[in-house]
């Protein structure tokens, strides 16, 4: 309940926020908002195929689906462990990001890199795009490691990277509308849209929220890493970002 009062505030409080707002035309983003995950309601054509963010999907996907048949083993071959972070000669700050530990973790962070990840690369251009989500995952490898240096426990994911890719997404396009779905149980009772950077607000303080439980050993999703890429976002954003926000080649409505 706190949460949904919160996302009703910053709707409010959010310059032209739309509150009962109709649903989104795709029958997908309904699924979706519906499964709980923010999606686009503010969408334009892209000048370009986003052939990098497909590839780097792919990959990704055809890793983890490999990884699921013996995953126990190639989590503890693969894996990120803080303690032994470079064994392999530090290859596993590679090899831990196509990993992931089960079909809703897969399903989750890919759906993140292929919603965000074409305006980002649109708007950057591949390698940059590129450049972006390994530097973002390798310092959010790096904030995992500083939280527990000493933790035996792998850690596996794209989401370090993946939140660098949220970051620059939220930045540079701040006023994009995203749709979310307050719903109670399986019954939806109201859409609301939220312009891109209030809803990166609210992720940023639930990440610092996840942190402290991260620290204190109750909770398995490495918020530090999340953090770490976003710092890397964050970054990014200012070194390559135009004069003023770009929404106005990435909305057809305001």
């Amino acid at each position: 309940m706190l949460a949904i009062a919160e996302v009703e505030r910053l709707a409010k409080e959010a310059e032209g926020s739309d509150l009962d707002s109709v649903p989104p035309d795709e029958s997908w983003k309904r699924i979706a908002a519906f499964l709980g995950v923010p999606v686009e309601f503010d969408t334009a054509p892209h000048t370009r195929r986003p052939w990098a963010t497909w590839l780097l999907g792919t990959v990704i996907i055809a890793a983890s689906l490999f990884a699921f048949t013996r995953l126990h083993e190639m989590v503890t071959e693969f894996g990120l462990i803080p303690a032994e972070a470079t064994r392999l000669h530090g290859l596993t700050f590679v090899t831990s990001f196509f990993l992931h530990a089960g079909i809703i973790h897969l399903v989750g962070n890919m759906y993140f890199l292929f919603v965000f990840g074409d305006d980002d690369e649109n708007f950057l251009r591949p390698l940059r795009y590129l450049l972006l989500i390994a530097l973002a995952a390798f310092v959010g490898d790096l904030a995992h490691i500083a939280l527990d240096p000493r933790s035996q426990t792998p850690c596996i994911g794209a989401s370090g990277g993946i939140a660098g890719v949220i970051t620059f997404y939220a930045l540079n396009f701040p006023r994009v509308r995203l749709g979310f779905l307050m719903r109670w149980g399986f019954v939806w009772f109201r859409w609301i849209r939220l312009p891109a950077w209030s809803v990166f607000v609210l992720w940023i303080l639930f990440q610092l929220i996840g942190a402290l439980e991260q620290k204190a050993g109750i909770s398995s999703v490495s918020s530090a890493a999340h953090l770490g890429g976003a710092a890397v976002g964050v970054v990014a954003w200012v070194l390559w970002r135009k004069e003023k926000p770009n929404d106005e080649g990435r909305m057809t409505k305001e």
